[in-house]
């Protein structure tokens, strides 16, 4: 059974179309005009072993936040549709990811049940012309498009390059277990209410 989905969003603000293979090889293929994005989620695709294609355009002559925001609302959307009702995988995933001085740790449940705990703190208000603010709003939107509860939080770090990457790859990682086919829930929702 193939995991995947291509879902597209048109607003008079951004047309955002994502492709995603769950059981990929890590492949991505991004381009949403904003160059930090496109290198976090690329990390995202190779760390998380998704095969994933971007394409986004948005009203960046206004600022990122619509193209960032939408990409993951779709995302989330995709992740939600390829996992088709969660049956058969193990819900539950985390990681601790280093990079240099920083440490971030993420832990998600796949419940239909979104939630976003963020305890990231970013030394300066951008990394190359993005606003660090938007990481929040990206994890935020995919969240509760995806049905995913997420605690993503940075233990330490002063750099915030590696503050954002970290986290990127720490979702990544950690989604890759929670995905994970589980034999031992015969192909089922894996929760006492028989769905999730």
């Amino acid at each position: 059974m193939s995991r995947s989905a291509s879902l597209t969003r048109d607003t008079k603000e951004t047309q955002i179309a994502v492709s995603l293979e769950i059981d990929g090889t890590g492949r991505g293929d991004i381009a949403t005009g904003v160059g930090f994005f496109d290198h976090m989620l690329d990390s995202f695709a190779r760390h998380g072993g998704f095969d994933l294609t971007v394409r986004a355009k948005g009203d960046l002559h206004i600022d990122m936040h619509h193209t960032v925001e939408d990409t993951g609302i779709v995302l989330g959307q995709a992740f939600f549709q390829a996992l088709d009702g969660f049956r058969g995988i193990r819900r539950f995933g985390a990681a601790y990811i280093p990079m240099d001085e920083t440490l971030t740790r993420c832990a998600v449940d796949l419940s239909n049940r979104p939630y976003l705990v963020w305890n990231v703190a970013f030394s300066r208000p951008k990394i190359g012309e993005m606003d660090t603010e938007l990481f929040k709003e990206f994890h935020h939107a995919f969240a509760m498009n995806g049905g995913a509860c997420v605690h993503l939080e940075t233990l330490y770090g002063e750099n915030s390059h590696h503050i954002a990457e970290s986290g990127f790859k720490a979702l990544a990682r950690a989604l890759r277990q929670a995905v994970e086919l589980d034999p031992k829930t015969l192909g089922q929702a894996p929760s006492t209410k028989g769905m999730l």
